[in-house]
């Protein structure tokens, strides 16, 4: 049983494990054997000593952005940032100007005071203002003073991945953190003899509250390495999974998918029956994808019982519905033509939904359009209240925190859903969806479909949109494997002829794209805004386009 710190902050929890725990961080720097660690008791020296650097500087109440590779360092700093009252604004490090603008689109709105980063970044950042390095502050952990923090004082802003739109900065509270941390801890049945791998990036959610953040709130060791490690070896993520008898791990749909490329040779080396919560989430969950990995890591003693899908969202700091860990996931078969209605038809011979299990604050499905509450057999947005939601966005107003319903605010989450038996079904967004004919289309359906229709196509790294000039396009990247062989006429005559058949649709443009050319988020989502822009724009790496 964890102790309650529903009404303290991040401070007092980390002070707490500083004083009485042995657990702590190991980093994989190889992705493999070679490790760095870090106890919560030399965390909180080390936070210790960059808060007092800080508050020397008088920061308190300002910004300060973090721009650090994977590790141990950026962790250090965000409590760091925590420990001296100063907003923490985690964002993705610059890389060979792939992420400029985003960092820029960040600084100007978040408006840092200083940026903290390690000395080999330093040279590399290109911002106004002053830039500290951490690893190169001299311990001063003596000289830090407690800072004058509540639990409703804002922790750190969650820059949201960007996949609709421009980043904008959640503002995440304690309160919020410390509360959706209690959820996790109690819903994937957490305890101090729990074991954690964790590969996601640290700059968002999924990887920092649910990776870097839950460990330290049940007392249990954690298990990092760089998402790069991952994903040029997928192999990695499962044999740390092996090696430390890990019983939670997760990822997006998608690397559940690369992890089929597995070798059996190396399946061979695996044993994964420690393996209790194989969370999944933060994308379309595909039940081909789980019945797949569930067979072809059977003979590692993984269970189809572990997989637990989940819903969240950064406006809700991260956790907002998950299933009953133990249970094999729920799974609903609906009509296709009722989908694309906006209608829950049971159909045996339909489509296979996932359930993100039971929502744990306040939900309702509610018609966008129209601000009313759905009815039950009817798919509708998403809108939450309850403790996680955030205060809203740093400096500016939008109208996803103004939602009222029945005199109650409510967050709405453009997430599109239904409820079925209790449990919660997300069918995709709200801003995604096309309208062909008059008919409601999901793209991530007709991705999944092209994906599957012929070898050289990578899954989870396709787009599906409708141009300006209303014509149906897909973009879609070729696998490393065989992009420089492939055949591209048997390739687009593949993809025309999966969409037709299976969603009596005619694709009117396709583009080939080269591997790991397709805009995506740092958190690995498909940016389908940006790649509309690059097709139109031609700005896309093309290696083939059709007509």
């Amino acid at each position: 049983m964890v102790t309650s710190f529903l009404n303290t902050t991040l401070v007092d929890l980390l002070r707490d494990r500083a004083l009485s725990s042995t657990a702590g961080y190991t980093f994989l720097t190889d992705g493999e054997t070679q490790t760095e660690q870090l106890s919560y008791r030399q965390l909180d020296e080390q936070a210790r000593s960059i808060a007092a650097h800080l508050q020397a500087l008088r920061l308190e109440g300002e910004r300060a952005l973090l721009l650090y590779p994977p590790g141990l360092e950026l962790i250090a700093a965000f409590f760091g940032c925590l420990y001296a009252g100063v907003i923490a604004v985690p964002a993705y490090p610059p890389r060979r100007n792939q992420k400029a603008d985003r960092i820029r689109a960040i600084a100007q709105n978040a408006q840092p005071a200083v940026v903290l980063t390690v000395r080999s970044l330093q040279d590399a950042i290109d911002l106004p203002g002053r830039c500290i390095a951490t690893d190169a502050i001299a311990p001063a952990a003596s000289e830090w003073r407690s800072p004058d923090v509540e639990a409703d004082a804002i922790a750190f802003l969650q820059y949201t991945s960007g996949s609709t739109s421009q980043p904008k900065g959640v503002c995440i509270t304690h309160r919020n953190l410390l509360h959706n941390l209690s959820l996790v801890y109690q819903k994937f049945g957490h305890s101090p003899q729990s074991r954690c791998v964790i590969w996601l990036p640290p700059y968002h959610d999924m990887g920092l509250i649910g990776g870097i953040l839950q460990p330290l709130y049940g007392n249990f060791p954690l298990t990092l390495m760089s998402p790069v490690a991952f994903l040029q070896k997928p192999d990695r993520w499962l044999q740390a999974i092996s090696r430390d008898r890990a019983t939670t791990s997760g990822a997006p749909n998608f690397a559940y998918e690369r992890c089929l490329k597995i070798s059996p040779e190396q399946r061979s080396r695996l044993d994964l029956s420690s393996w209790e919560v194989a969370f999944v989430g933060a994308e379309p969950i595909r039940v081909e994808t789980l019945d797949r990995f569930a067979e072809a890591f059977a003979e590692c003693g993984f269970r189809r019982e572990a997989f637990y899908p989940c819903y969240g969202l950064a406006e809700a700091t991260l956790f907002v519905s998950g299933g009953k860990k133990s249970d094999s996931p729920s799974i609903l078969t609906v009509e296709k033509t009722a989908l694309k209605q906006h209608r829950v038809a049971i159909d045996p011979a339909g489509e296979r939904l996932v359930s993100c299990g039971q929502v744990v604050d306040q939900v309702a499905i509610v018609d966008p359009e129209t601000l009313v509450p759905c009815a039950i057999d009817r798919i509708g947005e998403i809108w939450l209240a309850g403790t996680s939601v955030a205060q809203g966005y740093w400096n500016q107003t939008d109208p996803a925190f103004e939602a009222m319903l029945n005199g109650q605010p409510f967050l709405r989450t453009g997430d599109l859903g239904f409820l079925h038996n209790g449990e919660l079904f997300v069918t995709g967004r709200l801003k995604d969806i096309m309208i062909i004919r008059g008919q409601n289309y999901y793209p991530q359906d007709i991705e999944a479909t092209i994906a599957q229709s012929h070898p050289a196509l990578q899954p989870n790294a396709g787009a599906a949109f409708v141009d300006s000039g209303d014509r149906l396009v897909v973009v879609q990247e070729v696998t490393r494997e065989q992009w420089r062989s492939i055949d591209v006429d048997a390739a687009i005559a593949a993809v025309r002829s999966a969409v037709s058949q299976q969603h009596q649709l005619q694709v009117e443009a396709i583009a080939l794209l080269k591997p790991n050319s397709i805009p995506k988020t740092s958190s690995g989502k498909i940016q389908r805004f940006a790649c509309r822009e690059g097709f139109e724009q031609g700005k896309l790496e093309a290696i083939a386009q059709w007509p």
